[in-house]
């Protein structure tokens, strides 16, 4: 009778569990008999944060060096432009709210620049994308020495700046410049490229035409040799030439890489800086004696570096900053609309 009493009083070791299960699983049901993770367990964690966090430590040097040269500095230049800031004295700054910008929409100086930026823009972007697009339509076809042509036309893009508008500068020299001789040879007086207005700005556009239209060219020679030769074939059929080809089929197929391509070329022509610096020389800063050529580059350059004014010129340079904000809120809109259309 005690030893049934005892064994009432002391269940066996599996009466907890249920029929069928082995000993010990009720204990590790209640928890005490768990057994530890393996060393598969924490491999299979590791893998899954692998696989989460791989991507972003690919991409964390770009973000990181964009944070440390591009984020901060374009911060730290908007706190200067709400500041009276001299180069001769970065300790000392007083805070001057919007008084810079105010001061900038009342300077003939700033509006002269602007001027000068459109101008030259328009003259060295219009042209360069219209050369590009024609260079590019007969790299299309076939040609001898295609992959030649190809390499001559990146040959400007690859050119230091220095030394190309070194030698633009003596084309355009007043006196033994080949471009004045040349004029010579039909009849037209000299000119002086450097003081005259419209043509230093002609000059300066040059330099920018010579190096960025093969670069562009590339760009539409790549758009159209993916354009479907389909296209081609049925224009063909209809009894469409070359050129019809070329205005119904080429530039529509090339609408998206034309609407990119003016995009950043307007983008750099508001960022002109070292064509203009080189071409002037001594008074390349001011962008010639009566700033005839002076861009918005050169007038930021000017103010901070050779006056000193680093508040007025750090809002020249947020000023420019919102120009590039609206020239890519115009491209967002017509791409938009293009999308719609087609």
């Amino acid at each position: 009778m005690s030893s049934s009493k005892q064994a009432l009083a002391h269940p066996a070791p599996g009466s907890g569990a249920a029929p069928g299960d082995k000993p010990g699983a009720a204990r590790g049901a209640g928890g005490r008999g768990t057994p530890t993770p393996g060393p598969s367990s924490w491999r299979s964690r590791l893998y899954r944060w692998d696989m989460k966090a791989a991507p972003y430590a690919f991409i964390s040097p770009f973000f990181i060096i964009f944070g440390a040269f591009g984020l901060i500095p374009l911060l730290y230049t908007g706190w200067y432009s709400l500041h009276n800031v001299q180069l001769s004295s970065l300790d000392h700054k007083s805070w001057a709210g919007l008084d810079n910008y105010r001061n900038l929409l009342s300077s003939d100086f700033f509006w002269n620049a602007l001027k000068n930026t459109f101008t030259i823009g328009l003259i060295s972007t219009v042209p360069q994308l219209l050369m590009a697009i024609g260079i590019a339509h007969l790299l299309n076809y076939r040609l001898r020495g295609s992959t030649v042509w190809r390499v001559v036309m990146l040959t400007p893009y690859a050119t230091s700046v220095a030394a190309a508008t070194l030698v633009f500068t003596l084309l355009y020299s007043w006196d033994g410049g080949m471009v004045n001789w040349l004029l010579g040879f039909v009849g037209v007086d000299p000119v002086n490229w450097r003081e005259s207005t419209w043509g230093s700005q002609f000059a300066v556009s040059s330099i920018v035409i010579w190096r960025w239209t093969g670069y562009n060219a590339l760009i539409y020679l790549a758009a159209m040799q993916a354009i479907p030769g389909d296209l081609y074939e049925s224009a063909a059929i209809d009894g469409a030439n070359r050129w019809q080809q070329f205005r119904h089929v080429t530039i529509p197929q090339l609408r998206p890489t034309i609407l990119f391509t003016v995009v950043i070329s307007t983008i750099g022509a508001t960022q002109l800086f070292g064509e203009p610096l080189l071409f002037g020389g001594v008074s390349g800063s001011k962008g010639g004696s009566e700033h005839q050529y002076q861009t918005l580059g050169l007038y930021m350059y000017d103010q901070g570096w050779i006056i000193g004014n680093l508040g007025k010129a750090s809002a020249i340079a947020w000023s420019m900053f919102l120009i590039l904000l609206i020239v890519a809120a115009i491209n967002l809109l017509f791409t938009r609309r293009l999308r719609k259309s087609q």
